[in-house]
Order: structure tokens, then C-alpha cells, then sequence
């Protein structure tokens, strides 16, 4: 079996290896305040094409949670894939995502539960963007019905190593 050579996408997502420090901000709706939590993320290589970041943290009600993200690059689709799952959810967030031209801003689409509670899907993007090599932020926000979109958690993630 011949093992692919890693593509520049790939060799982006390795910037994300380390372990963080996390910092987040969740906004849930119109007039509700603003939500915090902390936590921390190690992210591992799987050889030279994948990278998995494991998450713990608090949730905004006081609880805690898990998760783990999976990224890679798939250069027939010429898109980063990957998933998302959290200990916190009963969805698995798949993802298709591209790099923007400044190379610094990777977005990621999802579809998944609206935040109606309706049982119908809303469209989803999670942004990772490097500020610096050791600091990088995370903002999610879903698509509205009239195509507008609604942010509601930033993250900051510091690297510690």
C-alpha cells in the first residue's frame, strides 16, 4: 500500500498540533447575556495526513465536556473533511471545509440540529483562524432562515506547548 505524500493542506492542519488552553464565549440568542467557559485541547498527528484534538472543558450551565475533532484533506475533492463530536451531543458533525487565500482562515461547513429544537437542520460553520503560530481562534455560528448568519461561540485557544 502506498501511503499518500502529505499535501500543503496537510501540512497546515500540523500547525494545529500542540496542546491549548481555551477561553470561550457563547452567545445563544437576541438579549440573552454572554456565556464563558475554559478548557484545554491536545491536538496529535495521525501520521503526516490527519490531526485529532481532544477537548475537555466546562459547559456554560456548569458541566463538563468532551470532545474530539478529526481533520484532514482529501485532494481528489480538493476539500478538508473531517468530524466533530462532543460528550455533550448525540450528533456527529461531519465537516467539508477550504482554506481562504490569506491561508490563515480555514472554514468548515456542518449541517446539523437547529437551535429551534423543531427537529429540523440548520446549516453550520466552525472558523478556525491563526492569529499567530501560538494563538488561534474558533468562532461557530449557524445559517438563518432569511441566509443571514448568527455567531454564537468564540473560542481562543493559547498555546501551551
Amino acid at each position: 500500500m502506498n501511503i499518500p505524500e502529505p499535501q500543503a493542506e496537510h501540512l497546515w492542519l500540523h500547525q494545529l498540533v500542540g496542546q491549548w488552553s481555551i477561553e470561550s464565549e457563547f452567545i445563544m440568542g437576541p438579549g440573552q447575556p454572554p456565556m464563558n467557559t475554559t478548557g484545554r485541547e491536545i491536538v496529535r498527528p495521525l501520521g503526516k495526513l490527519w490531526t485529532i484534538g481532544e477537548g475537555a472543558g466546562n459547559t456554560p450551565d456548569s458541566g463538563s465536556c468532551d470532545s474530539m475533532m478529526t481533520l484532514g484533506y482529501d485532494p481528489q475533492a480538493k476539500r478538508f473533511v473531517g468530524t466533530f463530536v462532543a460528550s455533550a451531543m448525540t450528533h456527529l458533525w461531519p465537516y467539508l471545509g477550504s482554506l481562504d487565500a490569506s491561508g490563515k482562515i480555514l472554514t468548515l461547513d456542518s449541517e446539523g440540529p437547529s437551535f429551534a429544537g423543531d427537529g429540523t437542520m440548520a446549516k453550520y460553520q466552525d472558523i478556525i483562524e491563526f492569529v499567530t503560530h501560538d494563538y488561534r481562534t474558533l468562532t461557530s455560528r449557524f445559517q438563518n432562515a432569511d441566509g443571514s448568519w448568527h455567531q454564537f461561540m468564540t473560542a481562543h485557544y493559547r498555546r501551551e506547548q
